[in-house]
């Protein structure tokens, strides 16, 4: 028995927890709350996806002269479905690594339209291995079955959504309650057996259930109309990202016939406060209690409540996220798309973590920067990171850490990276952040020690106009040195991609995909993915259109609120730009058709760029300046060299030299250098070691120097440091 049960509803990942109830119950324990959590998605998606889920689906399909010839097949090849899905699925946990070579090997899985969209495997796997390429081929399988499932038994299905178009821009409540009023679908039945079962276990006053995306919305309420109807005494609560963004607004009264309450922003003091509430005496009226960011019913009238006087509590105070619980060992890794990065967000447990609340900017014209969870910036200091980072590593077994910040400060990720390497933790970490130039070669190459594989950031418009009507703060010149800067530390690097952007020409349009094409052509990218631009309410694009040339499109609202349809004075159909945009960066992320004309990409006539061939190229090969911070830290990140002594002559002159081996991990370099310099080296490379608690800065060791010798930027700007700048001393 517990107070409360917090549930994320179908459907949101396979392969690693949505984090928001792991975040609320880390909280709930530093207030010895007693909370259980449970992910439905997962729970559901491995019942319907077992032997026993797979022959009640095929024996209960009814054939019909309508089918698709796929469907067809598919339903010929049952017996192979239902004796392999317990083997595929337990390969895709981890369980069975040695099926791979099976898989592999073909004529094991059976294989329907999915199969006949396969990339070219040898460029995708050639460096990636075997399980990798199992990975994906079972990936595929799993698609066409729920090809099958959308055709035969539920064409809401999805992997990582469900019914997501009642959900997307509902200004009006109507068609989501009209469908909440017919019969619980195949996939609901599932959902609903779990969840009773749960219920009747745990037996919670409180019921959290956790809306992040669209596609979690009608299982949602779906989940909470079983529970009014059969646990009526249960109180229910709604929060996550999509109350946060969208109902906002919130009129409709029918949406309390299936919710007691609806938080928004941060919900730790809210989901206090809502269990005070009821675990209070019945004899205490509503209007008594006090809320945070809560809509209710009162007096028969939807209400927004925010009286307490109490303050939302800071990142130190709420917790190491829990999750405790949750079935960790039997999410499964899918591969959906042949491309490393895409991969990340698929494949692999990882376990969620925030480096600081709201995001440092704060100034993008397109993002909800008026909403809180942008708005207020709170970082985290390093230490309590990692500390948290470790007892996640405890409690969960796993090493791998998703930083899920709206953009990670260099700074703190700077502070971050140290404090690992310090403990000498071996963890794999990524995260997005912004192309700014605080991320030197030296700090890309310090968080690629500390574990780092991948950054995503926003390149989004390519075009400085645009940049800098959007506030991003960045200028296409800068993005280029950024990302040259993270991969050549071997930090893979995804950029978001935005075409569409109010004012937006054909020309810009054009010239941003060239942008894009020559910075993957010169391998500073690896992966990328355009949207289209959406305008928000809660965006200054939103809340002042005027100011960016568009024209709201504006319905009455009673229910959601986020996505609003505009013109744009250009006039411009960007639709029609997706295909040809799509398909060309397919093809860029694989290395191959940079000499296409741009042309080739599009149906319709465009224009030519106006960018130079060698835009991006003479971008990298820019002079960075000399001039150096005295503020500036250093590291060093190598091992102590071996030192041999030596003399050399030249011209009857006889002075004493010194030769430093450094053996690096990969590699090893000498540098020679007069003797006196060299112990005055090797006297303050152990006070310049990364793992000391404070960094020296370059101030400092200046004045070292010039104790002893003259001229400092001198020897700093020669050839035997700059060989040690290039390996193992890194300026900060």
């Amino acid at each position: 028995m517990k107070d409360i049960l917090l549930i994320t509803p179908p459907f949101t990942q396979l392969n690693t927890p949505y984090p928001a109830t792991a975040y609320l119950k880390g909280f709930l324990s530093t207030k010895n709350i007693s909370a259980f959590q449970m992910d439905l998605g997962i729970e559901v998606i491995l019942e319907l996806f077992s032997k026993e889920g797979l022959l009640h689906i095929f024996n209960s399909f009814s054939k019909r002269q309508e089918l698709s010839a796929n469907t067809e097949r598919i339903y010929s090849l049952r017996e192979d479905y239902i004796n392999t899905i317990d083997s595929v699925i337990a390969f895709l946990q981890g369980k069975k690594p040695t099926l791979a070579r099976q898989i592999c090997s073909g004529n094991f899985l059976p294989e329907a339209s999915r199969f006949s969209q396969l990339d070219d495997m040898e460029w995708a796997f050639g460096s990636m291995g075997m399980q990798d390429k199992a990975k994906h081929l079972a990936t595929l399988y799993l698609e066409d079955l729920s090809d099958f499932i959308v055709e035969c038994v539920d064409e809401n299905f999805g992997f990582s959504r469900y019914a997501e178009r009642l959900g997307r821009s509902a200004n009006s409540f109507d068609e989501l309650y009209n469908y909440l009023q017919t019969e619980p679908t195949y996939i609901d039945d599932i959902t609903l057996k779990i969840l009773s079962q749960r219920i009747a276990a745990i037996q919670p006053k409180l019921v959290l259930i956790s809306v992040p995306f669209p596609g979690n919305l009608y299982s949602a309420f779906r989940c909470a109309q079983y529970i009014k109807e059969h646990y009526p005494e249960v109180k229910i609560s709604m929060g996550g990202g999509f109350p946060n963004t969208e109902l906002r607004d919130l009129k409709d009264k029918r949406v309390f016939e299936f919710f007691d309450f609806i938080t928004l922003d941060d919900g730790e003091l809210p989901v206090e406060l809502l269990h005070e509430f009821v675990t209070s005496s019945t004899s205490e009226v509503l209007g008594e209690k006090l809320f945070k960011r809560t809509f209710l019913i009162e007096n028969n009238q939807v209400v927004y409540k925010n009286d307490t006087q109490r303050h939302d509590y800071k990142q130190t105070e709420v917790g190491t996220p829990d999750y405790s619980d949750l079935l960790l060992d039997n999410y499964i890794s899918v591969i959906e798309m042949a491309n490393p990065m895409h991969s990340l967000w698929s494949d692999g447990r990882w376990n969620k973590l925030t480096m600081a609340h709201g995001c440092y900017w704060g100034k993008c014209t397109f993002c909800d920067i008026s909403l809180d969870y942008i708005k207020i910036y709170e970082p985290i200091h390093a230490k309590i990171l990692v500390d948290r980072m470790e007892e996640l590593i405890a409690q969960t077994g796993e090493n791998g850490f998703h930083f899920v910040d709206e953009a990670a400060p260099p700074a703190l990720m700077r502070e971050v990276a140290l404090e690992i390497l310090r403990r000498d933790l071996v963890v794999t970490w990524w995260t997005n952040i912004r192309f700014e130039k605080s991320f030197t070669a030296d700090l890309c190459l310090l968080l690629k020690l500390s574990g780092c594989i991948a950054v995503s950031g926003g390149l989004e418009v390519a075009s400085d106009r645009l940049l800098e009507l959007i506030k991003k703060g960045v200028t296409v010149e800068q993005v280029a040195q950024v990302t040259r800067n993270f991969t050549e530390s071997g930090i893979m690097v995804h950029a978001y991609l935005m075409y569409g952007y109010p004012t937006q020409t054909i020309q810009e349009t054009i010239d941003s995909l060239e942008m894009v094409r020559q910075m993957f052509e010169l391998g500073i990218l690896q992966s990328g993915f355009w949207h289209q631009f959406a305008m928000t309410a809660h965006s200054p694009v939103g809340i002042n259109p005027e100011e960016f040339g568009v024209t709201p499109q504006h319905n009455k609202v009673t229910f959601a609120n986020n996505d609003i349809q505009f013109t744009d004075k250009t006039g411009i159909n960007h639709d029609k730009f997706s295909f040809g945009l799509k398909k060309s960066l397919f093809n860029y992320m694989h290395g191959i058709c940079f000499e296409y004309d741009l042309q080739d990409w599009f149906e319709f006539k465009i224009p030519r760029t106006k960018i130079a061939p060698d835009f991006i190229e003479n971008c990298l090969e820019k002079e960075l300046a000399l001039a150096i911070k005295p503020s500036a830290k250093i590291a060093f990140i190598g091992n102590l060299p071996l030192v041999e002594n030596f003399t050399k002559s030249k011209k009857g002159s006889t002075w004493e030299m010194t030769k430093l081996t450094f053996h690096q991990k990969t590699h090893s370099f000498e540098i020679a250098i007069e003797k006196d310099k060299a112990d005055w080296l090797l006297n303050n490379l152990a006070s310049l070691s990364y793992k000391n608690d404070k960094l020296v800065t370059l101030q400092t060791l200046k004045d070292s120097f010039e104790l002893q010798f003259s001229d400092f930027e001198v020897f700093w700007f020669s050839k035997t440091i700059s060989q040690l700048r290039e390996n193992c001393l890194l300026l900060l």
